[in-house]
């Protein structure tokens, strides 16, 4: 199968148990959302696929275009054409947003090649201005000072250079004003495609109002409880999540 596929994924932090035999499949060409309240292992999920050392996989596979990346090591997942937007991007003082994308789409090339300046920058600035980033932003270093949105936007800008397989999106809506959302949102539409798959999560309908998920999951007590389409999140926003029943799966 091309795309992501989780089976029986069980997780611990330390003693804690965040997954707990989660299964769930997003097909290539597919964008799926989850929803949960806090502290049900939505951020832990994404940090178990990316292979965070804290995220101990106990049990289960996570195949990604055919391939287990359970036990491989964050720059061969992310090589292997995984992409994680953090919930809370980090800052890398002192290392410019141009630089640091430039390194890792270098450390993807064979036999010593670089990537070449000219087309670089030129796909650096289209994608940029799509993301409505002044051409300074560059020069900056990564996410060091900046806003809530502009982490988001520094982080998209890095989804949209490197071109992965399949991404995890991480409350790309927080931190964002109407008009940021809107934009963030068209640029991740323009990633779209028969071969991209995509998994969000979030807390609100809003987000899936600009990116339409084909299907939305509720995760609680680290596992999938039920499954639905975009009625679901509308659902969720009115009611809330007291009225889905924790434990069973769907």
């Amino acid at each position: 199968m091309q795309g992501l596929k989780i089976e029986d994924l069980v997780v611990k932090v330390g003693q804690n148990k965040v997954i707990d035999g989660l299964c769930m499949e997003v097909p290539a060409g597919e964008t799926h959302a989850i929803m949960g309240p806090n502290g049900t292992g939505k951020s832990s999920l994404s940090k178990a696929i990316a292979g965070h050392p804290d995220y101990v996989v106990e049990s289960g596979r996570v195949i990604l275009n055919g391939t287990n990346i359970v036990g491989m090591a964050p720059d061969e997942i992310s090589k292997a054409g995984f992409f994680l937007s953090f919930q809370s991007p980090v800052e890398i003082p002192g290392v410019s947003i141009a630089n640091f994308i430039r390194a890792c789409l270098n450390s993807r090339l064979n036999g010593g090649e670089l990537v070449n300046p000219q087309q670089f920058y030129k796909e650096l600035y289209a994608n940029m201005d799509k993301l409505k980033i002044p051409r300074n932003f560059t020069s900056r270093s990564v996410n060091d000072g900046f806003s809530g949105g502009e982490k988001k936007r520094c982080d998209i800008l890095q989804m949209m250079m490197l071109k992965p397989k399949f991404a995890l999106l991480d409350e790309v809506d927080s931190g964002l004003d109407v008009d940021a959302l809107r934009v963030v949102s068209e640029a991740v539409n323009s990633m779209r495609a028969p071969d991209f798959g995509m998994l969000l999560i979030t807390h609100y309908h809003r987000l899936l109002e600009h990116i339409k998920p084909d299907k939305i999951h509720v995760l609680m007590g680290g596992r999938i409880v039920k499954s639905g389409g975009e009625d679901l999140a509308v659902e969720i926003e009115e009611r809330g999540y007291d009225w889905i029943v924790c434990g069973g799966r769907e």
